[in-house]
Order: C-alpha cells, then structure tokens, then sequence
C-alpha cells in the first residue's frame, strides 16, 4: 500500500519559515510528479507546487518567489521550503503523487501563520 508521510508543519508567526517534507514508500517515486497542495477551512484544496522528476517546477502564483519544491529520488522525499509566510498560507498542506491514473495522497499537516 502506498503511503505518503508528511511532516514540518506548526505555527510560524508571519515573515517566517517553514520546511515541510512528505516521505514516500512503496510506489517507482522517480516516475512520479509529485506536488504539493493545500485547503484552507471553508476552501477549496489548491494546487501549491508540482515538480516533475528531472523537469521544472510549476507554482502557483501566489506562491511564487517564496516557496521552493524539491525532490530527493534517492530518499523517495520531496519537500516544500515556504519562506515571507503570510497569514493566508494558513491552511493544511498535502502531499501528492501522480503518474498517469494513479494518484495518491498523504495524510496531510497543518500550517498556522499567525502572530
């Protein structure tokens, strides 16, 4: 069974940073595009960030310049490195692999930015 592990959320005072890491086991994880999602209460989930193996990341826009996506295929891990948080990045992030029909999702971990 394919599992998904995220970790590194909590709460960050605005400006700060967070690195989140999501483990991946029992799926080809080099074949996969992982990514990188999250809902806020009351949302719809969005898409944060996607990155390809061997490709080139794509982010949302209000995202970008302050996050960054990458992968280890040697550790099955990918992260997301969120710096200048602001309290709108308050929300659960998701873990996501995708490859064709398959899709997997991790468990998810909270977010807080707030003073």
């Amino acid at each position: 069974q394919v599992q998904l592990v995220e970790s590194g959320g909590g709460l960050v005072q605005p400006g700060g940073s967070l690195r989140l890491s999501c483990a991946a086991s029992r799926i080809r994880f080099s074949i996969y595009v992982m990514g990188w999602y999250r809902q806020a209460p009351g949302k719809q989930r969005e898409l944060v960030a996607t990155m390809p193996s061997g490709g080139s990341p794509n982010y949302a826009d209000s995202v970008k310049g302050r996050f960054t996506i990458s992968r280890d295929n040697a550790k099955n891990t990918v992260y997301l490195q969120m710096n200048s948080l602001k309290p709108e990045d308050t929300a659960v992030y998701y873990c996501n692999a995708k490859f064709t029909t398959n899709n997997f999702w991790g468990q998810g971990t909270q977010v807080t930015v707030s003073s």
